[in-house]
């Protein structure tokens, strides 16, 4: 078997540390780890399958010298904007994790359960993106049931735990709620986000756009006709909550025709990467104890509209920062070894 050169680019982040474990999980067919880094970082150790790699700095030269054949990026939009293109010249593949390339035409934007031929067009510019969290686990549920059924419309309020902005997210949280049981959470100034998020629920995540929806809703909007390959339509409320880690989400779905909840329930049970879970009798629905730390999107309260046999309601739960981050960017990787290593 072939054995390759990858590179992980933001390896002390918290996506690029999941990345490693899901790397090493997975058994990926790895010959050396490039762990790169800004300078900031670089120099210090991490640990892969009980060896220690140097994190390097990272370079426009750094993927030529160390000869990477998959560079995983996932510090930021603007390190991917600048780096990959010296990546992808070197001759690697690119699995990007930002939102910098997902809508560009000419770079594939990949769920491996939904749409793996797009893994093709990545020699447009050597570069797959990797959709935003909230997206993937969405279009994982989705995309069976259009194949199904026929999707015109999808309306999804998300609950995104604050692991979605990263360690300083989480840091932001635990802080506020020391704060709070040390009884000076109205001295705790919000850093992270935009209000207290402890104890909390802020409708709001990134920037609001001039349709008055913020970006991460027009990246849901955006992203899901992108992979669905159809302009589905689709309005999207994005939530923070104080959890941890684990996104939810409440998903509307409207079909050209009536559908059977027992018929999605199986078409459901079938799709790839998806649980169900879902027996209200025994209080049994996704929620993010379970899915933390897991490679599924559980999904469950599947049950028909009370006016429209077309309309079907349901509740997900998903790791983000595996299903909607590392594990998806891996598998990509897979898929790419697949079709064109």
């Amino acid at each position: 078997m072939k054995r390759y050169n990858v590179a992980v680019v933001g390896a002390t982040g918290a996506v690029g540390e999941e990345i490693f474990r899901v790397l090493a999980q997975m058994d990926f067919p790895i010959n050396n780890i490039v762990p790169l880094a800004s300078s900031r970082t670089a120099g210090t150790d991490i640990e892969f399958k009980g060896k220690n790699y140097r994190v390097l700095e990272l370079t426009e030269s750094v993927f030529e010298e160390q000869e990477v054949d998959i560079a995983f990026f996932s510090a930021g939009g603007s390190v991917s904007a600048h780096f990959a293109q010296f990546a992808a010249q070197s001759g690697a593949v690119v699995i990007d994790n930002t939102s910098h390339f997902r809508m560009d035409g000419d770079v594939p934007l990949v769920v491996p359960e939904c749409n793996p031929q797009a893994i093709g067009d990545w020699k447009n510019r050597g570069i797959i993106a990797n959709p935003n969290c909230s997206t993937i686990q969405m279009v994982q549920i989705l995309k069976p049931l259009d194949d199904a059924f026929d999707i015109k419309r999808v309306d999804v309020s998300t609950y995104q735990a604050v692991s979605g902005a990263g360690k300083e997210g989480m840091e932001e949280l635990v802080r506020q709620m020391q704060d709070f049981f040390a009884f000076k959470l109205d001295e705790s100034q919000p850093k992270v986000f935009q209000h207290q998020i402890a104890l909390n629920v802020i409708p709001h995540i990134d920037v609001f756009m001039d349709n008055a929806y913020t970006k991460e809703e027009m990246k849901m909007v955006n992203e899901t006709q992108k992979i669905l390959g159809k302009n589905v339509e689709v309005s999207a409320t994005c939530v923070r909550v104080p959890v941890l880690r684990s996104h939810s989400e409440a998903i509307t779905i409207h079909f050209a025709n009536d559908v059977q909840v027992q018929k999605a329930i199986e078409v459901l049970k079938n799709a790839p990467s998806v649980v169900v879970v879902d027996d209200i009798s025994k209080n049994e629905y996704p929620m993010p104890l379970i899915s933390t730390n897991t490679d599924f999107t559980y999904v469950g309260r599947i049950r028909k509209d009370l006016y429209r046999d077309n309309v079907l309601h349901l509740w997900c739960a998903a790791d983000q920062i595996r299903v909607g981050a590392a594990t998806n960017a891996v598998r990509i990787a897979q898929k790419w070894i697949e079709l064109e290593g």
